[in-house]
């Protein structure tokens, strides 16, 4: 008789979503608030979205291997204990963050936050803006997120560039490097930023950035905060040079009365690009599939980190 494999998971929703595995699995409800107090537990998913200063109560508990609810995993390194190894998700979220991607895109493209604020005040007012056919769109990232966008803007007959952090071709074309920004940025009128934070790409969205960008050109952020500077982002758009869509923002969350939230050619939607109802079944199909894996001895999915 197998011993069942003991699985943790930070609510009992994500355990109830789970498709059948082929393997045993004892369930323990634990959202690594506090410390367990257990030897053992083979799979641990935190919580979505809490802070990755909970990972800290792991130190001394015998994991093989922490799941993630989330693609980015920026400070994880710092703060899990050795010895652990730890996966993203990968595959859960690029779709629903690509609808948001599009979404916010196409919102500012249209007007429709301007056609809003008219209804809101009884008033019908016709105005034309341009289409979101025909423009040239910048993409920056070419993960899976990237792609997932790509794809998407496909029917809408954009001019699209792509932009990873080094030049190469792939099955879709040519991929410029992020050395390429200086002339790429300036004939774009819409750059959209799916980056994850590193080192590398931390305010990576600066002053000469914003400044390399045409007048009237869109930013859409679905990355991390910190990705941008956010006081230059106040400079270029607080005058209306630039129209911003930012799904992240640093510091998040943004404060209440933050200087961000008053400009009528800044549209900010609360880091939800994961944050929809195709988030369980993948999440669930993914940790489905961890459990098989770790079951058969095999590696795991999505592995970024060993400590």
């Amino acid at each position: 008789m197998t011993t069942p494999l003991v699985v943790s998971v930070p609510t009992a929703e994500l355990r109830d979503a789970l498709p059948a595995t082929e393997r045993d699995v004892e369930f323990i409800t634990w959202d690594l608030a506090e410390p367990i107090g257990l030897d053992r537990i083979d799979i641990v998913v935190p919580s979505y979205m809490a802070s990755v200063s909970r990972l800290a109560n792991l130190a001394g508990l015998s994991v093989r291997l922490v799941q993630s609810q989330s693609i980015g995993f920026n400070g994880v390194a710092d703060v899990l204990p050795s010895g652990h190894v730890f996966a993203n998700a990968a595959g859960v979220h690029e779709a629903s963050t690509a609808e948001l991607a599009i979404g916010l895109v196409l919102t500012a493209q249209r007007g429709l936050a301007q056609f809003v604020r008219d209804a809101q005040n009884a008033r019908w007012r016709p105005r034309d803006y341009a289409s979101l056919a025909d423009r040239r769109v910048l993409l920056i990232g070419v993960g899976g997120v990237g792609r997932a966008i790509a794809s998407r803007l496909a029917p809408f007959e954009v001019e699209l560039v792509r932009v990873a952090s080094r030049a190469r071709r792939d099955d879709y074309g040519v991929v410029y490097g992020v050395d390429a920004l200086p002339r790429l940025l300036p004939d774009a009128e819409i750059v959209i930023v799916v980056v994850p934070l590193t080192d590398a790409t931390h305010h990576l969205i600066d002053e000469s950035f914003l400044a390399a960008m045409s007048d009237g050109a869109l930013l859409v952020n679905v990355s991390r905060g910190a990705v941008a500077d956010t006081q230059a982002l106040l400079r270029h758009a607080g005058g209306g040079r630039l129209r911003l869509a930012l799904d992240v923002v640093d510091p998040e969350p943004l404060p209440d009365g933050h200087p961000l939230f008053s400009l009528a050619n800044v549209l900010i939607s609360p880091h939800v690009g994961g944050a929809t109802s195709a988030m369980l079944p993948r999440m669930a199909r993914l940790l489905a599939d961890q459990i098989d894996r770790i079951g058969r001895g095999d590696e795991p999915l999505n592995v970024v980190l060993r400590t």
